[in-house]
């Protein structure tokens, strides 16, 4: 009689080996001459003092910014729609977006994709939208694990996290730490939900509103499961360009990512004691998604706020003096920005008016 196998448990040692063979041109989709290339090696290789002018000139009191994240519940979306191919620009994009509100330039980035078993045609989707979230942060995929977890997961589901680390000259490290009061409120667009809230898009839209992944209503072009599934936006190209613009000049001051907590209590982490934020409703567009997440499940307008981005993704302060150069320059990038408010004296509060 044949003992038992690794197989016989769940795991199939032979099907991630062809997976983890097929996927590393994927990875080098994303490389650039500072990555060492180690196929099959047991952990990647980046040089902080590759050869060149364009990457060296930058640093001489280089500072590493590293941040962890995953995409919450909206898995449940992905797999609701069985569609895996954005779901990874999302992951990338929680993780550069952290880095990047330091001033920092992501180097490269790193995945783990669990499962209870590997599905080589869902791994490949959900890879091939971290490459490309790799590609649009301009950071390299430097490698990843895929552990099998027979028992751990539902049959057909996965779980992700991903890993960043960029780098940053310490003397242009923003901190948030000269903004004062009188600086102006900047933010950017989202596209909508990104990545956070889906406990509670999901309990108001599928359980109390009783709509499904292939529902469509008015206000929104195409189905629910479309827009819900919307990927988180990367706006690593448009700040770098603006801070290589202002290389000598500290015009931004401070940089907030608008993830879980919302505007609420995603600006007050960047703002030093005596200084508050005043945004005004109505400076910018909300996106209808929030309007019906918040009409269906009668929501209260201050808790949209502290949950949900509600229309702004990521949040500028800058001295009032360079608002309009700016302004105009995030336009010329085609970027949708929007002066939402100002900093008042305060006790590092956001008031929405």
């Amino acid at each position: 009689m044949a003992g038992l196998r690794y197989k016989d448990a769940g795991v199939d040692i032979e099907a991630k080996g062809k997976f983890t063979t097929d996927i590393y041109h994927q990875l080098r989709r994303t490389f650039d001459p500072r990555v060492i290339e180690n196929p099959g090696g047991f952990a990647g290789l980046f040089s902080l003092n590759y050869d060149s002018k364009l990457f060296a000139k930058n640093y001489r009191q280089p500072v590493l910014v590293a941040s962890t994240d995953g995409v919450g519940t909206k898995l449940k979306i992905a797999f609701m729609m069985d569609r895996h191919d954005t779901i990874g620009i999302d992951l990338v994009a929680m993780c550069v977006n952290d880095i990047l509100v330091l001033g920092a330039e992501p180097l490269f980035f790193l995945d783990y994709m669990a499962s209870s078993r590997t599905i080589p045609e869902k791994m490949k989707e959900v890879l091939h939208g971290i490459t490309n979230g790799c590609c649009e942060a301009e950071c390299a995929l430097l490698g990843g694990e895929t552990p099998e977890m027979p028992g751990f997961y539902h049959e057909g589901e996965y779980d992700l996290a991903g890993f960043a680390v960029g780098i940053v000259e310490k003397r242009k490290l923003i901190n948030g730490e000269d903004i004062s009061t009188g600086d102006v409120v900047i933010g950017l667009s989202s596209s909508g939900l990104h990545s956070n809230g889906f406990s509670l898009v999901r309990k108001v839209l599928f359980e109390k509103a009783g709509l499904n992944v292939n529902s469509k209503i008015k206000a929104i072009n195409g189905t629910i499961g479309d827009e819900l599934l919307k990927p988180t936006r990367i706006y690593v190209k448009s700040i770098s360009n603006l801070l290589r613009h202002y290389k000598r000049k500290k015009v931004i001051k401070g940089m907030a990512h608008i993830t879980g907590g919302g505007l609420i209590d995603n600006i007050p982490r960047i703002l030093p004691q005596g200084c508050s934020v005043r945004i005004s409703k109505g400076s910018w567009p909300v996106p209808e998604i929030f309007k019906v997440i918040q009409v269906k499940g009668k929501i209260d307008e201050g808790e949209m706020y502290n949950v949900l981005n509600m229309g702004i993704g990521m949040v500028l302060i800058v001295s009032k003096h360079f608002a309009p150069s700016i302004m105009k320059k995030l336009k010329r990038m085609k970027e949708d920005a929007f002066i939402i408010g100002k900093v008042v004296r305060g006790n590092k509060k956001v008031e929405i008016v």
